[in-house]
């Protein structure tokens, strides 16, 4: 297992549609092994395959609710989605400040779905489907997004640099 160089705009690859995977390998478990780690790294609670430079639509998301007291409510989970799709979005919309691996320096408010389902494959190539709301939806969207080249920024109504103070979950 290896860190994995997170690229940064303008990469052109941060801005293409990635590729469906079409057969898992042991070069795929590899990656997945090495996207986990180098999200933790960072840290970070979720990472795209075309952040580490791979076209391929794969995702890592990592991450447990917080209480009020900022104590964690439940285990850290780990998911792996291979061709995630986004199904059944709320029409509930949430605004939430997000901050990205492959911008740095930057946040914004981006308006997203409060729940919704994701299908997709797991790493063993089995189908899986996942509910999410909140900020596991949040994040689930936003690396969704780069599989289609998009970035926070595309859809943010405003974007600052932060304050040395400021927490930002990426």
């Amino acid at each position: 297992m290896a860190i994995r160089e997170i690229i940064t705009l303008p990469n052109p690859i941060l801005r293409q549609k990635a590729r469906k995977l079409k057969e898992i390998d042991s070069d795929l478990q590899t990656l997945i092994d090495d996207m986990i780690d180098t999200m933790r790294d960072e840290p970070g609670v979720g990472l795209a395959a075309p952040q580490v430079a791979e076209s391929i639509r794969l995702v890592v998301v990592e991450y447990a609710r917080e209480s009020e007291n900022g104590e964690p409510e439940e285990k850290q989970k780990l998911y792996v989605v291979i061709n995630p799709e986004i199904t059944k979005p709320s029409s509930d919309m949430v605004v939430g400040i997000e901050g990205c691996l492959s911008i740095p320096g930057l946040v914004g408010e981006v308006n997203r779905h409060e729940s919704l389902a994701i299908k997709g494959l797991n790493r063993y190539g089995k189908p899986i489907k996942i509910k999410a709301s909140g900020w596991l939806a949040r994040i689930f969207q936003h690396e969704i997004d780069h599989l289609d080249g998009v970035v926070f920024t595309d859809r943010a109504t405003e974007v600052w640099a932060p304050s040395e103070n400021e927490e930002i979950v990426h």
